[in-house]
């Protein structure tokens, strides 16, 4: 059995062919040596997924490499759990299960048909390059042994090789920059009239996504734009030809990082997780119309809400810490959030 054989059979996306195949090309990469790579930026450990050919098509976060999980290969986060246990974390979340809180981000915007959060599932994956213990190395190298030497005693090991690691898998979002470079360049270059409202209302998604799921961690460092500027009279004739086309702009958002949100309590420490957004000129816009009629419908209908909570619980029971009276904490942060939406 190769690498891909410990993990096919447990990413199983029946109602999701396309995400399926993106994950499977992830796995025969690996099956192949295109390693995925770990992102030097950020507290944890995370990485770019890749298919057969090396291009990136995924951000694969696991579980045990989070800020405070036990293999996150930045040691400064392990010694800040160590040593100042009293800062440790967000006091309103639940600890190492920022795999779900990414994944319910993206079941969430799903749901509510807002379109900012690049899909994101839970999915298994192996490979060398992740952070693995000396314990688990040293057992897959003995298993990999008794293989070659001995078959017959190696066929009643479960696997060989690497265990795998549970984790969100985000689809790489292509032709982005942090918001903070656009909104810089915005202040000197305004936006033409009808982008300028394109990215009002995409704007305005993000807001809603971050308030309803409470997210702590929103600066404009984790959210992306991309920005195609307008061409004018771009000539895509012969030379006999008169006919030019004008291309529009577009702009388009990307709401990533979203590991630190859906708190059990509303933050009470001396850190308030402020939304960064809240500071910028589209927030002094009141909420355009075609927001209220995209959202408003949905979160006033109670059976709306009840069937995303179900959907929420179906997703959060599958973590072995699973605390059902801690999810119903999470959920009347959540609910909260929306009533006052």
């Amino acid at each position: 059995s190769g690498h891909t054989g410990h993990t096919a059979d447990m990413n199983i996306f029946l109602d999701d062919p396309e995400f399926a195949e993106i994950i499977l090309r992830a796995e025969q990469a690996i099956e192949c040596g295109v390693f995925p790579e770990r992102i030097s930026q950020g507290s944890s450990g995370s990485y770019f997924a890749k298919d057969p050919k090396g291009k990136i098509i995924g951000v694969f976060k696991p579980k045990s490499e989070e800020p405070y999980g036990h293999l996150n290969p930045k040691w400064t986060k392990y010694f800040h759990k160590v040593c100042c246990p009293c800062c440790f974390g967000r006091g309103c979340l639940v600890p190492n299960q920022g795999y779900l809180s990414e994944a319910g981000a993206y079941l969430v915007d799903d749901k509510l048909g807002l379109g900012v959060v690049p899909k994101t599932k839970v999915v298994w994956l192996v490979s060398e390059t992740f952070n693995y213990s000396a314990i688990d190395r040293a057992k897959s190298r003995g298993k990999k042994y008794a293989l070659e030497k001995v078959p017959k005693v190696a066929k009643k090991f479960n696997r060989i090789g690497l265990p795998p690691k549970v984790g969100s898998f985000q689809l790489f979002v292509e032709g982005y920059k942090e918001a903070d470079y656009w909104l810089r360049k915005f202040e000197t270059d305004p936006l033409p009239e009808n982008t300028r409202k394109e990215f009002q209302s995409q704007f305005e998604r993000l807001v809603i996504l971050d308030y309803v799921i409470r997210n702590t961690d929103r600066g404009n460092d984790n959210w992306l734009i991309r920005y195609e500027k307008q061409d004018d009279g771009l000539d895509l004739s012969d030379k006999d030809s008169q006919w030019t086309i004008t291309k529009e702009s577009t702009i388009k958002i990307a709401a990533i990082d979203n590991g630190l949100a859906f708190p059990f309590k509303h933050p009470d420490e001396w850190r308030a997780y402020p939304f960064h957004w809240a500071w910028l000129s589209q927030a002094k816009v009141p909420f355009s119309q075609e927001t209220r009629d995209l959202v408003l419908p949905r979160i006033s209908d109670m059976n709306f809400v009840q069937d995303l909570c179900e959907d929420l619980y179906e997703l959060f029971k599958t973590d072995k810490g699973f605390d059902k009276a801690t999810f119903e904490n999470q959920m009347s942060v959540m609910r909260g959030q929306v009533r006052r939406l």
